[in-house]
């Protein structure tokens, strides 16, 4: 039977999955791994315009939706921010105010929106729309009508969640991508590079953050 939240175990306030033995972000400084992988990986803000469309594999904490939220808001983007997430075990709103909390800046801007958000953990303002889609990507990525402008690839550990860098989930995930459009990783595994290129992205091994000597982004041609 399908848990319908995670198995969370606290570190400090860093959140660990005990499915996968992994924290949910960076236990050095998760908002800077998530401007530098996800943001910087995707040439973001710059190519911020109205009806920009992020799509992600892993919501987690929400910490790159807010984050993502937070750039737009401070560089007075007008229109609408889309931002779609496939996450097999939504977190409950009180944890992800909790993990938040680490990171002020961000925690004030997502507060209004937690505030709001139910179960299904989405919402939409006319600034900003969130959609997070539960269940196992593998299932729910091919039905989902969407094309994203920029993907965040930030499932688990490849070695401890194999599942969500498979072949046939990059060539989804290719498939839902606009055209032109990008994706950033914090991994550089081999076989992840190869399932982006063989889905038909152009990819890169870049610097990565921290202890992690290198990434991976890319572009649809």
């Amino acid at each position: 039977m399908q848990e319908d939240h995670p198995n969370l175990e606290w570190r400090g306030e860093v959140p660990i999955a005990r499915a996968f033995d992994d924290p949910y972000y960076s236990l050095d400084d998760g908002l800077a791994e998530t401007t530098h992988v996800f943001l910087n990986g995707n040439d973001l803000p710059a190519r911020f315009r109205d009806g920009f469309h992020i799509a992600e594999l892993g919501f987690g904490t929400g910490l790159n939706a807010f984050a993502a939220l937070a750039l737009w808001q401070a560089k007075g983007i007008p229109g609408t921010l889309h931002y779609t997430s496939f996450e097999k075990y939504p977190m409950a709103p009180d944890d992800i105010a909790r993990a938040l909390a680490a990171f002020p800046p961000i925690a004030q801007v997502a507060a209004p929106i937690l505030e709001t958000l139910g179960e299904d953990l989405s919402c939409a303002t006319p600034s900003f729309e969130l959609t997070v889609i539960p269940g196992d990507a593998r299932d729910t990525l091919p039905g989902w009508g969407g094309k994203a402008d920029a993907w965040f690839l930030d499932g688990f550990s490849p070695a401890k969640n194999p599942e969500l860098w498979q072949l046939d989930l990059m060539a989804e995930v290719a498939r839902h991508t606009a055209h032109g459009g990008t994706f950033a990783t914090y991994t550089a595994a081999g076989a992840v590079r190869r399932a982006l290129a063989d889905a038909g992205f152009q990819v890169e091994r870049r610097p990565g953050f921290g202890r992690k000597r290198h990434m991976t982004a890319g572009s649809l041609p």
